[in-house]
């Protein structure tokens, strides 16, 4: 397995052309997060993921997460890595100052994270889902909470946890049994099974937060009578320390096709009746609560699509280059040349690439928007942010993870018989990415989420403005960028008639709207990679005409564009036909004639 090196040039890059890096200390409580200051934190997270963590992915991969009568055991290397990661403050990095953290940008934190994630999938499981759960208590607990919990969360010394699958309730969360009860102190005792709790339970820590989704004896049916608790795996003292272990365990480990270093647990609350918890927000809205840590899941998984396809591409260019098989196409010799050469592998690599900067700027772009609407200073604008980072948060999760399945897959079939044989590693990358279109809501999810929601949230207002100003950009595109203004435009156009027809269904157009919603979110993500590539593109000749920057590297980046609007955006533009098409075609055949006979 080759190594990871933290893609430092176009991190900076995506940050600075759609990550809003020159505007983030116009913004009030970042004014000390200059480029200097970032830069400096984008070297040494790089220096971190590459030299410490990323080493122990393929221990984590070989050995796994191992349950004993004491609960979860993380690989001995991860010990020592996860202490330097704490040690160096990087879990606090855009957390709240006042409860410990750093308060920089998230836009910033998210180029730290895809650095980490690139380093070990697995371990990044856990800090992401401590910063979900730690929004979720800070957006919704208490003072008293905030205060208790928050700060040795933020600094690394606790875990927090998100418990709302059980078997009988996958995503359809509304169907979930476990319960609470109102107790005379105020604390709840909870009961249930939860499945596929990921870091539900390990040995990194002191102390692991759940926050459960339970229901109260007299709620309401479905969603709209699920309450959120906090359940501590060991109870918390009034001065902070930590007391006996609660009712909670462990009954099982998943034995998984990848992501083994992660802990996925079966967890039972309450076996004996002693399940202490304490309800976060207010009852019945459980589910609202729980959005705000899903929501911010959400980017992250989406992240880790362009984290493991940064992996991917990375390994599949050093062995292309190395890789000596047959002779170039075309040649007058028929020495043999390293594979690299040869046009399909080209292809590979180049679609690995193109698609990877594609997602990492749509990510990068919906982190930013969420800066703005968390720390504007007008409401207009926090508001209008709000709705762009809403429309594009279904987009990050579904179009990101599943380009880093395409990618990984593509690094398997650019190592050949060898990417089929786990010594390469290859192999690896591909069974830790195929979860991640799953979990957090499928992508099926997200895109009728897309379509049901997001599109007609403000009176579509954010989905036209967002096509309003990729127009704008296509029509005075030129210079190295001309042969390339049809291209963006088709695609703008599609995705434009794409929308209005899904805009206008209503409600007796529904399920022809379900069945369009996938084409449709991918069709939208390929258009708005597209057209970001080609914003970093113009930027790019822009930096080279004046002489600012590696030439090598922004020629790189307009070959980038040119080669995504050329060879991926012409199939994407097609998926116009699926979207118009309804689903008559998907609905027709009956039940039993899906069944072989």
């Amino acid at each position: 397995m080759s190594e990871y090196r933290a893609p430092l040039e176009e991190i900076r890059f995506a940050l600075e052309t759609v990550g809003g890096l020159k505007d983030w200390t116009s913004l009030p409580g970042f004014e000390e997060a200059s480029e200097d200051l970032a830069l400096a934190v984008l070297e040494e997270a790089g220096k971190l993921a590459g030299e410490v963590i990323a080493p122990t992915n393929r221990i984590g991969d070989e050995i796994g997460a191992k349950l004993t009568e004491g609960g979860v055991v993380s690989p001995d290397a991860f010990k020592p890595m996860h202490q330097a990661y704490v040690e160096g403050g990087w879990p606090t990095l855009s957390a709240d100052p006042e409860l410990g953290g750093q308060g920089l940008p998230g836009t910033l934190s998210i180029a730290v994270t895809e650095m980490v994630t690139s380093a070990n999938m697995a371990y990044s499981l856990m800090p992401l889902l401590t910063s979900g759960a730690i929004e979720a208590i800070n957006a919704h607990g208490t003072d008293d909470q905030r205060q208790m919990y928050l700060p040795k969360m933020i600094d690394g010394t606790w875990s927090g946890a998100m418990n709302l699958t059980e078997p009988a309730a996958g995503s359809d969360v509304g169907a979930l049994r476990a319960k609470a009860e109102r107790q005379a102190d105020g604390s709840y005792l909870v009961t249930g099974q939860k499945i596929f709790i990921t870091w539900g339970d390990h040995d990194l820590v002191e102390n692991v937060i759940h926050l459960v989704l339970a229901r109260l004896p007299d709620a309401p049916a479905g969603t709209g009578g699920i309450s959120m608790f906090l359940v501590p795996k060991y109870h918390v003292n009034a001065d902070g320390s930590l007391g006996a272990r609660n009712d909670v365990r462990v009954v099982s480990l998943e034995h998984k096709l990848g992501i083994h270093a992660s802990p996925t647990c079966v967890m039972s609350f309450g076996d004996e009746g002693k399940c202490v918890g304490y309800i976060v927000g207010e009852e019945n809205k459980g589910m609202r609560n729980m959005f705000t840590m899903m929501n911010h899941a959400r980017i992250g998984v989406g992240l880790q699509g362009v984290s493991v396809a940064e992996r991917a591409y990375q390994q599949s260019v050093a062995f292309a280059r190395d890789r000596v098989q047959s002779a170039a196409i075309g040649a007058k010799t028929r020495d043999a040349v390293t594979i690299i050469h040869h046009p399909d592998v080209r292809r590979m690599l180049m679609t690995m690439r193109a698609t990877t900067d594609a997602a990492r700027a749509i990510i990068y772009r919906n982190v930013w928007a969420a800066d703005r609407a968390h720390k504007a200073a007008d409401i207009d604008v926090r508001k209008q942010a709000q709705g762009e980072a809403d429309l594009l948060t279904p987009i990050s999760k579904a179009y990101a993870t599943d380009i880093g399945c395409e990618a990984a897959s593509l690094g398997v079939q650019i190592h050949g018989g060898m990417g089929f044989i786990e010594d390469t590693g290859a192999a690896q990358h591909y069974r830790d990415i195929r979860i991640a279109p799953i979990y957090e809501g499928t992508n099926g999810i997200q895109a009728l989420d897309l379509v049901g929601r997001k599109l007609n949230m403000d009176g579509g207002q954010h989905w036209q403005a967002l096509i309003a100003e990729m127009r704008a950009f296509a029509d005075g595109m030129g210079g190295a960028l001309a042969g390339q203004k049809a291209g963006l435009t088709a695609g703008i156009d599609a995705l434009a008639e794409a929308a209005d027809t899904l805009f206008k269904n209503g409600f007796d157009g529904i399920v022809d709207t379900a069945g369009a919603a996938v084409p449709y979110l991918r069709l939208f993500g390929t258009v708005l990679g597209a057209y970001l590539l080609c914003l970093q593109a113009a930027e790019a000749e822009k930096r080279l005409t004046s002489g600012d920057g590696k030439p090598a590297f922004l020629k790189s980046k307009i070959t980038v564009a040119q080669f995504f609007v050329e060879q991926l955006l012409p199939s994407a533009t097609a998926l116009l036909g699926p979207v118009k098409a309804g689903a008559a075609s998907l609905m027709a055949m009956a039940e039993d004639d899906f069944a072989r006979h």
